[in-house]
């Protein structure tokens, strides 16, 4: 398969993370345009990204155009960059909270536009994406979009209604993970573990029960079921966390921040 041309604008964390991953599967030419010119440079001196000088020069270059900028700078770069599009080109925004028909209506009447949701763990290659496509978007442009964030972990196709739901679950995921993490760690020390030992062992019990669920048939209730002894230790467990409402805390944080992302978009 060919390699796709791809210009970033802006060169932040998301952005240093899928190039970093489409380097490493030399998926893509890439090329790179950020108004602090030494990012860019910083990161094409490990990475295969060649600098261009201007939005516009970017656009020149490549027909794939991931806009990696702050959600309140969306508006202002798509005014730079409106006059160097055409109808071939596609636009994949991962500015949290910045509707496709908002890009749209900001570039041209037949833009088309990919807006994604990554997550942090693409910087180790297990990140999470959720995609949504826009009104003029079409079915092979998904494939598009879906081909280059495979490259930094796994990929799920949206409803765009559903895009803040998927910013509760797995943009947000990670800090519950690393909260879950740190209290688990916490637990080990206070029964006699070294801080390093309690951390290692908790954050590879939960890749590992994360990999049981990914590549197996059975729901997470089944595999609770399996680890659960009656009388033993996991049950011991378990119940303290019934009884402190761990399960409704979860799902209230996951709502919670459903519809702080319901808020910031209005």
């Amino acid at each position: 398969m060919e390699p796709l041309q791809i210009g970033f604008i802006g060169t932040g964390r998301i952005a240093r993370a899928i190039i970093a991953g489409l380097g490493r599967e030399k998926e893509a030419v890439m090329f790179g345009y950020d108004r602090d010119p030494g990012a860019v440079e910083a990161i094409a001196a490990s990475h295969p990204l060649t600098g261009c000088p201007s939005p516009a020069a970017l656009a020149k270059e490549a027909k794939i155009i991931i806009l990696a900028v702050k959600p309140y700078q969306i508006e202002e770069v798509l005014g730079e960059l409106r006059q160097s599009l055409s109808a071939d080109h596609l636009l994949i925004s991962v500015a949290a909270g910045i509707s496709s028909e908002f890009i749209r209506k900001n570039a041209l009447e037949e833009t088309r536009v990919i807006r994604v949701m990554p997550n942090t763990p693409a910087f180790v290659g297990e990140g999470m994406t959720a995609l949504c496509r826009g009104k003029m978007a079409t079915e092979g442009d998904i494939e598009v979009a879906s081909r280059l964030f495979s490259a930094i972990g796994r990929v799920a196709v949206l409803e765009e209604s559903q895009m803040d739901a998927a910013t509760a679950v797995s943009g947000s995921g990670p800090a519950y993970m690393f909260n879950i993490l740190a209290s688990l760690s916490e637990g080990g020390v206070r029964c006699g573990l070294s801080e390093e030992d309690a951390l290692l062992l908790a954050a590879q019990t939960m890749l590992g029960a994360a990999r049981m669920v990914l590549s197996g048939t059975r729901s997470p209730e089944e595999l609770k079921r399996e680890v659960t002894t009656p009388g033993g230790t996991t049950e011991a467990g378990l119940k303290v966390m019934d009884e402190r409402g761990i399960r409704a805390i979860l799902i209230d944080a996951v709502a919670a921040a459903d519809a702080r992302s319901k808020e910031l978009r209005k």
